[in-house]
């Protein structure tokens, strides 16, 4: 495990946001393949083999059993940027609270498969997480979905709910529905994007948007596998994954199904987010602003039946990275009230 991954997770409780802040690693000799084989997590990596699109996958996933046995699993869905691993924190309150915890990568993500002909969907993914868990033999699970994972995560209660104990939200994505405001763009213009995309473009991308401008060696540690894939041998089938991933965000909405939701469901949002996908290219007349999360999670809350709202003030895209302190306190009560 590396020096920085160290940093990040070991001493994240104790961290404030300006503690490390300026820090720098040097990354240029970082580079990983599109398995991410010799990058390492904080905790066993699992593999469950599955059949999809005629081909042959394997899904990479870290499976904590309960530590008390009356204690349900909780499901932790990753964002588009993320992958499994940066859930370490979060995987570990909830076992020192006795939950099981289940961390997929999903397919295209992480460890997981990264097939380049494959129609990337948020059923699909849902449909493999289900499998996953049905191959473990969890009938039940509270489901937590982080950015691109919050979509995922309400496909997955819409689609099993007598699986969905309950749905907790984290500055999900998808609190819009991005077409009404953007143009349509075809995969080609995400693949120009990522296949040009830099590690100090990244790095800046993510101070700018996520952190408000600070910038520590706990968010740089995140950002070691995207660089290390630009870096790596397999960078044109990176950019091509992460580009077909893309389409699902703009296509495939949830929003509009937020009414069906039947299991109790928990929205927690930092208020300071702005994450707004295609604000770069929006509708010729919109004057829509996007991502204004200090909104979106009240408004979200109006449309879904059962919602309780927990909103962390002066807090960005990932309050359970920016203030696990905070983040925790808040989780708690998400987890435990009905």
């Amino acid at each position: 495990m590396s020096s920085i991954k160290v940093i990040c997770f070991s001493t994240l409780l104790v961290l404030t946001n300006n503690a490390l802040a300026g820090t720098s690693q040097d990354t240029s000799a970082l580079s990983y393949d599109a398995l991410l084989t010799n990058y390492e997590y904080d905790f066993k990596v699992n593999y469950f083999a599955l059949e999809s699109q005629k081909q042959s996958l394997k899904m990479a996933y870290i499976y904590l059993k309960p530590t008390k046995s009356d204690m349900p699993t909780v499901t932790l869905m990753h964002g588009k940027n993320f992958n499994a691993d940066y859930w370490t924190t979060t995987a570990q309150y909830l076992q020192s609270l006795g939950y099981g915890v289940l961390i997929p990568d999903q397919i295209g993500f992480g460890k997981s498969s990264k097939p380049t002909n494959y129609q990337y969907s948020f059923a699909a993914l849902a449909h493999h997480t289900h499998a996953l868990m049905d191959s473990l033999d969890i009938k039940e699970s509270i489901v937590l979905g982080h950015s691109m994972g919050g979509m995922l995560a309400s496909r997955f209660a819409l689609m099993y709910p007598n699986t969905t104990k309950k749905l907790i939200l984290l500055n999900p994505i998808g609190l819009e529905n991005y077409l009404q405001y953007v143009d349509y763009k075809d995969t080609n213009f995400f693949y120009k994007n990522e296949f040009s995309k830099t590690p100090e473009g990244v790095r800046k991308y993510q101070q700018k948007n996520y952190y408000d401008g600070k910038w520590n060696a706990t968010y740089s540690a995140l950002t070691d596998f995207i660089t290390g894939q630009i870096q790596g041998s397999d960078k044109e089938q990176m950019a091509w994954v992460n580009a077909k991933t893309y389409d699902m965000i703009f296509t495939q909405p949830v929003i509009t199904e937020f009414k069906d939701l039947t299991m109790p469901v928990k929205l927690i949002i930092g208020t300071r987010d702005r994450t707004g996908p295609g604000r770069n290219w929006k509708k010729e007349g919109v004057n829509y602003e996007l991502g204004r999360y200090d909104k979106l999670g009240k408004h979200a809350a109006t449309l879904i039946p059962d919602a309780q709202l927990f909103e962390l003030d002066n807090l960005g895209h990932l309050p359970h990275i920016e203030d696990f302190e905070r983040f925790k306190n808040v989780f708690k009560q998400a987890l435990s009230v009905e």
